[in-house]
């Protein structure tokens, strides 16, 4: 299949995952609604079922969300409930609330409340301290009840042989995605903006192991190619997502290219695999426990600022010019750590641009000013 027919099939998937939804339903499959971000997917797969993210929505308004939730929460989470609520994610048979953050912990009990008696709700909690052998167990204990729900819902029992299978998918697509952010930072005259977005946005709407053998099959393609010779420039994106085409397409409008990136959305959720040996449910634990340079994560190390070195070598390594960081609007965790990103990227030299955007935002105008100007520094 040509990289053109893959890169369309990417794209159509990742701009109407509804389509998608309903096509797993008329096979005959389970879905699980998956919030943002590290629940352990593997276990839905081991039930039989497709693992759905939801991750808000670029075109739709907040409004039936606005009885349930105060309007300074993100709009991640906001458009995550009214999506519920108007019927667009009808088709679930579940969903897995984590609570990887201050918005997420009421967030889930809002899901919960207003999805009583329509959807089971799933409640996850990740431990604060989530390296020590408490911390690992918790989270097994945490795991363990999300396995027991899903089995109910979907009928089957989670083996420890189906868990390991699904471990072996999960890394299998994880190693794909890993690849492809190599290729298309090595290739920006292949893989624009729109389309590195649209291919890793897609994994989180199709089934993991289908999504995998695709990527697998376009990075082959792009292996194939001779070396770029670009001739834009190159940055490195941060932040929990950024996802919308029409502010992507300014960064392929101005010839900047992503060559890494540190988003959430993106590449913080396949950095680490699990082991694919031993105890498979204490193994998803200590992939969880491993995740780290994270804003969302609890650092043991955190005088030692870790991730805003972590994120300088990360643009070093890259071959970036400089760093855009996409500030989510009301991210409490984003916004406490940005002076220490900014001291670390200025001592570095990095140049750094810091975008506000929410997926409420309609007017590019002022974003499309600040790309321009940012790219004639570099």
């Amino acid at each position: 299949m040509s990289t053109e027919v893959l890169l369309n099939e990417f794209k159509e998937c990742s701009e109407h995952p509804y389509r998608v939804i309903s096509a797993y339903k008329q096979e005959g499959k389970k879905v699980i609604g998956v919030l943002p971000y590290f629940a352990p997917v593997e276990l839905v797969v081991a039930a039989g079922m497709v693992p759905m993210g939801i991750w808000g929505s670029n075109k739709k308004t907040i409004a039936m969300a606005k009885e349930y939730c105060a309007t300074f929460y993100c709009t991640i989470a906001q458009l995550a409930l009214e999506m519920l609520l108007d019927g667009t994610l009808d088709q679930l048979d579940g969903i897995i609330t984590p609570t990887i953050c201050d918005t997420l912990r009421p967030m889930s009990q809002n899901f919960r409340v207003a999805m009583e008696g329509k959807l089971p709700c799933i409640f996850l909690a990740h431990p604060q301290n989530r390296k020590p052998a408490f911390g690992l167990q918790f989270t097994v204990d945490q795991y363990m009840h999300v396995k027991s729900e899903l089995e109910k819902i979907s009928g089957n029992t989670i083996t420890d042989e189906a868990l390991r299978d699904a471990i072996k998918v999960m890394n299998r697509s994880r190693k794909a995605r890993r690849e492809f952010v190599k290729l298309a930072g090595q290739h920006p005259e292949a893989i624009s903006a729109v389309e590195r977005s649209a291919v890793l946005r897609s994994a989180w709407f199709m089934e993991p192991a289908v999504h995998a053998e695709k990527l697998e099959e376009l990075n082959e393609e792009l292996s194939k190619l001779p070396a770029s010779n670009w001739k834009g420039k190159k940055i490195v994106t941060s932040g929990i997502i950024c996802d919308n085409p029409k502010l992507l397409q300014i960064f392929d409008d101005n010839n900047i290219a992503i060559a890494a990136d540190d988003v959430a959305q993106e590449t913080r959720a396949f950095r680490v695999d699990a082991s694919e040996e031993g105890d498979p449910m204490m193994a998803l634990a200590q992939q969880f426990a491993d995740q780290d340079y994270d804003v969302l994560l609890y650092d043991e190390y955190s005088n030692k600022n870790r991730r805003a070195d972590f994120v300088v070598q990360l643009v070093k390594e890259s071959g970036a010019q400089g760093l855009v960081l996409f500030m989510q609007q009301f991210c409490d965790p984003e916004e406490m750590e940005y002076p220490y990103l900014k001291k670390a990227l200025d001592d570095a030299g990095i140049p750094h641009v810091k975008l506000g955007v929410d997926q409420q935002m309609r007017d590019f105008g002022q974003a499309s000013t600040a790309i321009q100007a940012f790219a004639d520094v570099l």
